[in-house]
Formats: structure tokens, sequence, C-alpha cells
């Protein structure tokens, strides 16, 4: 096979598989009505200046399902950490007793678990869509070589192969939708 062709195949999983990512990415952040710190990923905190990883300044555990306990490793960061956490959009009431900030998860009304369903529709929705420009653009570098010299049947087996990639990872993506999807409504 062509060089250039399997540049364009490589080129092309790589951004699926980027897309993919991304969608783990943002699944973790959906919560399911069970605590879990991977909630808290991309929260910054004012550290003496400059926004720093809510992890990089204290421990984060659950100690059960339903409670995120984070613990400072300065006293002093008890008061920004409450602060960012209220700021973020997560409906998360922080609390704490001096040392150690706890975060219950309340359980997730019917109405809620609907909405996080269609987030997460929503994502994957996205996903699929970032799956369908790489085949796009994979296809149409393919073109591009034809129009240069490639010849027609190679040009249509990559044009298949692509077309297998953006299958196998469109399925990828449904699975993961439906496997967060049944994690929400599973009460």
């Amino acid at each position: 096979m062509n060089e250039e062709v399997e540049l364009v195949l490589e080129d092309a999983e790589e951004k699926m598989q980027r897309s993919l990512k991304h969608l783990d990415s943002d699944l973790t952040k959906i919560r399911a009505g069970r605590a879990n710190v991977n909630m808290l990923d991309g929260l910054f905190v004012d550290y003496y200046g400059s926004q720093t990883p809510l992890n990089q300044v204290a421990n984060i555990n659950t100690p059960d399902a339903r409670t995120i306990a984070i613990q400072p490793w300065e006293k002093t960061m008890i008061d920004p950490i409450e602060k960012s956490i209220m700021a973020t959009n997560l409906g998360l009431n922080p609390m704490n007793n001096g040392e150690i900030i706890r975060i219950n998860i309340p359980a997730l009304t019917e109405q809620r678990r609907q909405e996080l369903v269609k987030q997460v529709k929503n994502e994957g929705e996205n996903s699929k869509v970032s799956v369908r420009s790489a085949r796009r653009d994979a296809n149409d570098y393919l073109k591009k070589l034809l129009k240069d010299g490639l010849s027609e049947d190679a040009e249509n087996d990559a044009e298949n192969e692509v077309q297998g990639l953006t299958d196998k990872f469109i399925k990828l993506i449904e699975e993961k939708i439906i496997e967060k999807e049944t994690d929400i409504l599973t009460i």
C-alpha cells in the first residue's frame, strides 16, 4: 500500500481515538448519583495567585458511595477550595470541619436523571460528529491522492478502510453512551 495512504489512515484513526478519549473524559465528569473523585477533574483553585488543579493542593477520596472528602495539604486552602467548588455548576455543596471538606452527593431525582441522559447523548453525538469529520478529512485527502496518481482501486480500498474505522469508533461511542445511561438510570 502507498505510504501516503497509510499515513492518511493512521491520521484518521488517531483523530477518531482522540474523540473517543475526549468522550471518556467528558462522561466521567457527568455524575451518576454516586460519589466519584473524577467529578472534580478540571477544578482549579487559587493557590497563592495561580490557578492550580485541585488534586495538586489536596487529597481527594470517596469514603462512601455518597461522599467526597477533600483534605487540603494546607489548612489555609479550605476557603479557596470551597469557593471554587461552589463556583462550578456541578450543584455540589461543600461543608468543612476546619480540616476536611466533605461533599455529600444527593440522590438524583428522576428529572435530573433525564437531564443527565440528554447530556450524555449530546456528548456522544459530538464525538460521532468528530469521528465523521475525521472520515471526511481522510476521504478528501484520498481524493487528492487520486488526482496525484493513486490508482482508483487503491483509493477505493483506502476509503473502505476509513469507513471500517468510522464504523468501529461509532460503535464504541454508542456502547459508552449506553453504559453511562444505564449507570445514570440505575437507582
